[in-house]
């Protein structure tokens, strides 16, 4: 496979990782409530209802290529907040350890997957001019040459 085919797959598969939990969030929040308030994390039924609608939107433009760079720092940021406001291992103890400190590892390497995403798209400049095509999309378009203006 070549490296466009294999980035294209990964970043689809990262999309996913973001959209699926973001719908879950969506048809059932009680329980992610009730987890976040365990944390002691304030309003934590709007700050779910914003982290379905970043995951949603965020796990869709990486699907479909849109804002790829952008996007992607956006979630290394959340999985930092994530992490460390909500597998926070070092405070606890007995059974829950071992599942955070999975939880809090496997975020790692999606955030490592992530900056080597990141790291390998191209920048696009953020407007809401064409905001719907893709990166690869926008980036190939050649800037159009304005006529000299006749006086």
């Amino acid at each position: 496979m070549t490296s466009s085919v294999t980035m294209t797959i990964g970043r689809i598969l990262l999309g996913l990782y973001f959209l699926v939990p973001g719908l879950a969030k969506v048809a059932g929040p009680v329980d992610m409530v009730a987890y976040m308030q365990g944390h002691d994390i304030l309003f934590a039924a709007p700050l779910l209802w914003l982290a379905a609608i970043v995951n949603i939107v965020g796990g869709l433009f990486l699907i479909l290529g849109r804002h790829v760079k952008f996007v992607a720092y956006g979630f290394v940021v959340y999985i930092l907040m994530v992490n460390f406001l909500l597998h926070d291992f070092w405070t606890m103890e007995g059974d829950g350890v071992a599942h955070e400190t999975q939880n809090f590892v496997k975020n790692l390497a999606i955030l490592a997957g992530l900056l080597v995403l990141a790291g390998s798209s191209a920048a696009r400049n953020l407007s809401l001019s064409g905001w719907w095509r893709s990166d690869s999309a926008v980036l190939r378009q050649k800037p159009e040459v304005e006529a000299p203006k006749q006086t």
